[in-house]
């Protein structure tokens, strides 16, 4: 088939470089843009990530003569693209702005970036749980005067190590939780060379992450109203976000409150045969079981677990009766993969499936 041609912006910084090692080879998309700040535009990509490249796997050889665009040159690059997936890094209004623009270029936007998360006609998706939201695109279209241009988004990666647990058991009514995560450095962009303060270290705090741990899985299971996705109200949630040193790798200590009463057997049933329609159109990035249970009691683990399924699957163990909520577990994602580049890939694909991303 011919490819989707597709541009990064934002394609030095570490998420940028995650897209880049997973398109390098995707069966359905093309990389024919990098773009990425003035200071960097010209160069070629090789020279301008040069000692800053800060993922484990190489740099694919087909990007490294790649010219590097001015991200701001919005015209030129929407005239070589399809889509693009947006990963810069600007302050939250100039990254509305830019991700605007492109819209209004006709530019379908994918963005692994949280300024566009609480727009009401942005859908933020995991495309297991609610690609029905994808629908909202035709509001936002109306918005902005647009026929193939609109943004969508993709959830925080501190959440994505619980909110699937959630979502395989929403029949039994999850009302109250209360979660503390435990991310990877690599969520800053950062690797021990960058940050050797890390290194034997905790910081128990970490900008922004708690109020988008409490609030955006309430998006996510909210419901199209008009022109706007309404939040959920059923569910209260209240977190603490702690930066560990682990380089790649969010786990989660959730307790969980329900209001139907359920066994230990079924929800774990219910987590193991959970899926959604990236399963079902078998989609490149999908993983083939989306959350696996592991019955160990010292799993889930990074080192062991966070792979799985590509870095595409969730790890969840450790369920079990709480003596003030109902149950307790302990969830784990892969930040980068799941969390955000892989995550965008998954909901691109889920885009080009449902016909909201077509070839020019």
């Amino acid at each position: 088939m011919e490819k989707y041609k597709v541009g990064i912006l934002g394609a030095t910084g570490m998420v940028g470089q995650r897209f880049i090692t997973l398109l390098a080879n995707h069966p359905w998309f093309e990389i024919t843009v990098l773009a990425a700040s003035p200071r960097s535009a010209g160069k070629t990509y090789e020279e301008a990530v040069e000692g800053k490249w800060k993922l484990e796997e190489k740099m694919p050889e087909s990007v490294r003569n790649f010219i590097v665009s001015d991200v701001s040159k919005v015209k030129e690059i929407a005239s070589k693209v399809d889509f693009v997936f947006s990963a810069v890094d600007m302050k939250k209004e100039e990254i509305k702005a830019i991700e605007e623009e492109y819209a209004k270029a006709e530019v379908p936007v994918v963005s692994n970036n949280s300024a566009h998360r609480w727009t009401k006609d942005v859908p933020m998706v995991i495309p297991e749980i609610n690609a029905d939201h994808y629908k909202i695109i035709d509001a936002q279209r109306k918005r902005l005067g647009t026929k193939r241009g609109f943004i969508a988004v993709k959830p925080n990666c501190s959440i994505q190590s619980y909110t699937p647990a959630f979502a395989a058991w929403r029949e039994f009514e999850p009302y109250e939780a209360v979660i503390s995560t435990y991310q990877a450095i690599s969520g800053a962009g950062k690797n021990f060379e960058s940050w050797p303060e890390m290194v034997g270290n905790i910081i128990p705090y970490i900008g922004g992450e708690e109020e988008k741990s409490e609030k955006e899985p309430l998006k996510v299971f909210g419901r199209i109203q008009g022109d706007e996705i309404v939040a959920d109200d059923s569910i209260k949630i209240t977190s603490q976000c702690i930066r560990v040193p682990v380089l790649n790798g969010h786990t989660a200590t959730v307790f969980v409150k329900f209001r139907k009463k359920v066994s230990k057997e079924t929800l774990i049933e219910k987590l193991r045969t959970f899926s959604g329609l990236p399963q079902k159109y078998d989609l490149p990035s999908a993983p083939k079981q989306f959350i696996q249970y592991l019955e160990d009691d010292n799993r889930p683990q990074v080192s062991l677990d966070v792979n799985y399924e590509k870095g595409m699957g969730i790890s969840i163990g450790r369920l079990r009766e709480d003596s003030i909520y109902d149950y307790k577990f302990v969830g784990l994602s892969h930040n980068t993969l799941r969390g955000a580049a892989g995550g965008g890939v998954e909901a691109a694909e889920m885009l080009c499936k449902l016909g909201y991303i077509t070839k020019k």
